[in-house]
């Protein structure tokens, strides 16, 4: 997540059962299929404050945060929705929310979530999905709180990878460093990347051998007005080597969007080709690259993108996209990666 500016419109741009021009849905020449040609991004539902972390249970639910930044909102506590793909409806699933933005499901089903700061919880909690039960399993590192817990990936380890810069809160910065954890099945906590600039989308490769990492750096800390000059620092989705013990070391920029906004979130497909969502307002919308940065193919969003998810089951080739206060799909030729279910 990167924060809104307090003066952004937060209105859809397109109603239920919308489908973008094919001109606006492109696969690279040469390259093989991304998106079908008669490809649809569909709006599935309009009504959030400012959709992330999207996710999609073993069941093939699909769960998404609801960020409401208390500045804008009359400090509402945030959200989690879910949607029924079979039947469309879009309810409350967990509210207040601890201000989650990344969540993901585990190998055993449950619902890792990332919360953030802005009077959230600033710690990673897990839920069983059957008792409703939720446990913390990172809430302090040397004994202080996280700055603002964002998004994350799990390997199939177990481990869990995530992601703490700030991009809104009053709460003091505590950690030194916008950095990478890892919390190990044993629930030990450590510091894996210093040097992304400020993290915000992570993902793990599905051989297991790449961390990516996206280093989104707004120039601030909160929220601003629109007349109010900021400088963009890194903007780039950069790719690290990842050992069998879960070190990681920076191998390449994989893609530089400065001077330009960056992304936010991202998936992989089986295959390893990465769909990122990004914010640039000039081409606003997900592309798709190969584990070497080469684009494959692009989509349009009407809204700058938060993040992505594959759907499971009868939708594992269903790419969900949160954007703005929607929550959107899109038919794709490619699986989704998942971890292996326990």
């Amino acid at each position: 997540m990167s924060n809104l500016n307090v003066s952004q419109t937060l209105i859809c741009a397109v109603t239920a059962g919308f489908a973008l021009a094919p001109a606006l849905i492109g696969n690279t020449a040469g390259s093989d299929a991304i998106f079908a040609p008669d490809a649809e991004l569909k709006e599935l539902f309009n009504g959030a404050h400012f959709t992330e972390g999207v996710s999609v249970a073993p069941d093939g639910t699909v769960y998404f945060s609801d960020i409401t930044f208390t500045d804008q909102t009359d400090m509402q506590a945030g959200n989690i929705w879910k949607h029924n793909p079979e039947t469309g409806e879009t309810t409350i699933f967990r509210s207040p929310s601890g201000m989650s933005n990344g969540t993901k499901f585990d190998a055993h089903g449950r619902l890792v979530v990332a919360e953030g700061a802005d009077f959230g919880g600033r710690r990673i909690t897990r839920t069983d999905m059957t008792t409703g039960k939720s446990e913390i399993i990172a809430g302090l590192y040397n004994g202080k709180p996280f700055n603002s817990p964002n998004d994350l990936s799990i390997d199939e380890q177990g481990r869990i990878y995530f992601t703490d810069p700030r991009y809104a809160g009053q709460e003091p910065v505590e950690q030194p460093i916008f950095g990478v954890y890892r919390i190990d099945p044993d629930g030990s906590i450590h510091l894996v990347v210093t040097d992304a600039g400020k993290p915000n989308g992570v993902a793990v490769s599905p051989d297991q051998q790449t961390l990516y990492v996206i280093s989104h750096d707004n120039g601030a800390m909160g929220s601003f007005p629109e007349d109010i000059p900021l400088r963009n620092g890194n903007m780039a989705l950069l790719a690290y080597d990842l050992s069998p013990d879960g070190t990681a070391t920076f191998r390449t920029v994989l893609v530089d969007y400065a001077p330009q906004d960056g992304p936010d979130g991202m998936v992989v497909d089986a295959e390893g080709n990465l769909f990122v969502a990004v914010r640039d307002e000039t081409r606003p919308g997900v592309r798709v690259y190969t584990p070497e940065g080469k684009e494959l193919a692009y989509v349009k969003t009407p809204d700058k993108p938060t993040n992505v998810a594959f759907g499971r089951g009868k939708t594992s080739k269903t790419l969900y996209i949160t954007a703005e206060n929607c929550l959107y799909s899109i038919q794709t030729m490619k699986e989704g990666y998942h971890l292996p279910q326990k």
